[in-house]
């Protein structure tokens, strides 16, 4: 195991986004982007550090896009509102804490982003699932080899590392990459 430094992470980032998909990110900025113009709502969810990258990402751009365009960002992040998680992981399951949401929220056309380290997070899989049923389009944002969700997005933003701290990273990242997108945009 390689010792741990800082030159060594910022070294591990650099090699990285070499080998990240460009058009992909751009692509799924482009995504959001549509969604945003067409007054769709905007849901997003993950778990752990990908809830925190969830709902930094509807933070960012129900504030910031907003106030750059003076149109509403319809954002929502369903890692929010921990009263409603803990009713439906206690009285369903745990997996269904964001596919009851989608189901409550989701209008057809509305964009699901679902945030995943791994790829396989039964409750984020089930919003995916959740989001089809309710017409939805989904833009998976995604680390490791992609997990069982990738097949199931329309799109994906593909961090090709089994570093979970560096995809965190860089999922944070294509967030900013999003807001300064839209906030840059002649959007009104």
């Amino acid at each position: 195991m390689t010792t741990f430094t800082v030159l060594n992470y910022l070294n591990a980032h650099q090699q990285l986004a070499r080998r990240l998909d460009v058009d992909a990110f751009q692509q799924g900025i482009e995504m959001i982007k549509v969604a945003f113009e067409c007054g769709k709502k905007i849901i997003t969810c993950g778990n752990g550090g990908s809830a925190s990258t969830a709902s930094h990402y509807i933070t960012d751009w129900n504030k910031m896009v907003s106030l750059a365009t003076g149109k509403k960002f319809r954002g929502v992040s369903l890692c929010d509102n921990v009263g409603l998680i803990t009713a439906y992981g206690n009285d369903l399951s745990y997996a269904d804490v964001f596919a009851g949401q989608v189901d409550a929220l989701m209008d057809e056309g509305d964009l699901l982003v679902a945030v995943s380290g791994s790829g396989n997070s039964p409750n984020v899989i089930k919003a995916i699932e959740s989001a089809r049923r309710a017409g939805g389009k989904v833009l998976g944002v995604v680390g490791y080899d992609g997990g069982k969700m990738m097949p199931l997005c329309d799109h994906n933003v593909w961090v090709p590392s089994f570093d979970m701290q560096l995809c965190e990273d860089i999922h944070l990242m294509f967030g900013h990459m999003v807001m300064k997108t839209l906030c840059s945009s002649d959007i009104k």
